[in-house]
């Protein structure tokens, strides 16, 4: 079976166009995203790279770090980062795994098992490898997402799916639909209205099982 929510992230030891690294070591104490890509100098996959290179400072607000891979190699990852920069119009400090032995694409259940890349290979060989996976601190899988090749990711949508886990994990709530930070949250079913009185103050019960309260962070 492949990776699923809440299950621990495997400790892969990955060269990046940065070095080699443990991924276990690289998520440390931090919140990490990983984004996948199934070739490097490909027209979507490159202005998602220039949007995350682009989103820098708001992925330190919330101490996370960010992670690509691509099933390239490194020379060709190193390559690749001037266009990411030319299109972002800022630098790319982030390091981009080089899978080409498709270890992270299999272990991340990006690509079955008996995958492999032929000669002459195109990106339609490894289109699945476009995916998000949001990480704990606690090197578990809280998020993850798939995108065709032909539609790129909405990071605005990554940013506030970030936003509500670190506040429902942090907060001991949930989030709706729609869910910005400053909106109302939820407060879970398994909280009496006893506690949630003395936690959250005052809540409103739009339902038995949907009582709302204030964003407590």
């Amino acid at each position: 079976m492949g990776l699923r929510i809440n299950d621990t992230i495997p400790d892969l030891t990955v060269e990046t166009d940065q070095g080699t690294m443990s991924l276990h070591d690289f998520v440390g104490d931090s919140w990490a995203i990983l984004f996948s890509h199934p070739k490097d100098f490909t027209p979507v996959c490159t202005t998602e790279f220039g949007a995350v290179a682009q989103l820098a400072d708001e992925w330190d607000k919330r101490g996370t770090k960010v992670i690509g891979v691509s099933v390239d190699g490194v020379e060709d990852h190193k390559k690749w980062k001037g266009d990411i920069e030319t299109v972002a119009g800022t630098k790319a400090g982030f390091p981009i795994i080089a899978d080409e032995g498709l270890e992270v694409s299999k272990a991340f259940d990006m690509l079955p098992a008996e995958a492999y890349l032929p000669d002459g290979r195109t990106p339609a060989d490894s289109a699945t490898v476009r995916s998000v996976f949001i990480i704990g601190p606690d090197k578990k899988l809280k998020l993850s997402m798939t995108y065709p090749m032909t539609v790129g990711r909405n990071f605005a949508e990554v940013l506030r799916a970030l936003d509500g886990l670190q506040t429902s994990t942090g907060k001991g709530v949930a989030t709706p639909a729609n869910w910005n930070v400053g909106d109302d949250v939820i407060i879970p079913t398994a909280v009496s209205d006893e506690d949630a009185k003395t936690k959250f103050g005052d809540f409103k019960t739009v339902l038995p099982y949907l009582r709302m309260t204030s964003d407590p962070s």
